[in-house]
């Protein structure tokens, strides 16, 4: 089970909004959804959370680039909505990289032969993502959380305990 949501600062505080992200492709698109909710260009946080695993914050400041935070990346590469944050880039690895096997080289004849050892291990090393957080653990410092406290937060109840910090918890609540 997932949770979205958008919280927009403007100048009478916070404002909330439920989001579907079943049309959201890329970070590009949630960027553009997070500037569609402040025509102000005021900071938008896109919020997304799964069941007690892992949770994310993604922070668009007009029309900089959108800043990215994920508590558990291994957990969140396990969903779509985490893949969808989980760029090369924040992942530490070199943009366009092909992570998919060579097809050319695959034996598609059904039998195994022509895999090796090593092939899987290279696959699985290239795959492995870290059971930790990824990405700007400053995200928040300015809005009052620091990365230690981010970093501490558990999955379960983080949204609600960010929304308590920025002011924002009714808001969030109402969306919920």
């Amino acid at each position: 089970m997932y949770f979205a949501a958008l919280l927009a600062r403007t100048e009478d505080g916070w404002e909330a909004s439920d989001t579907e992200l079943d049309d959201v492709e890329t970070l590009s698109d949630l960027a553009d959804l997070a500037r569609e909710a402040s025509p102000d260009e005021d900071t938008v946080l896109v919020l997304i959370e799964q069941e007690d695993s892992w949770f994310g914050v993604v922070r668009v400041d007009g029309e900089d680039d959108p800043r990215i935070y994920v508590s558990d990346a291994a957990a969140a590469r396990r969903s779509a909505y985490g893949e969808l944050l989980l760029t090369d880039e924040l992942l530490g690895r070199e943009p366009g990289a092909d992570d998919g096997p060579d097809l050319d080289a695959l034996d598609l004849d059904g039998t195994e032969d022509g895999e090796s050892e090593d092939d899987e291990e290279e696959g699985a090393a290239a795959d492995a993502v870290p059971h930790s957080p990824v990405g700007d653990s400053e995200i928040l410092d300015d809005l009052g959380i620091s990365e230690k406290e981010l970093r501490a937060l558990d999955a379960d109840d983080a949204l609600n305990t960010i929304a308590e910090a920025l002011g924002a918890s009714e808001v969030l609540e109402t969306v919920r």
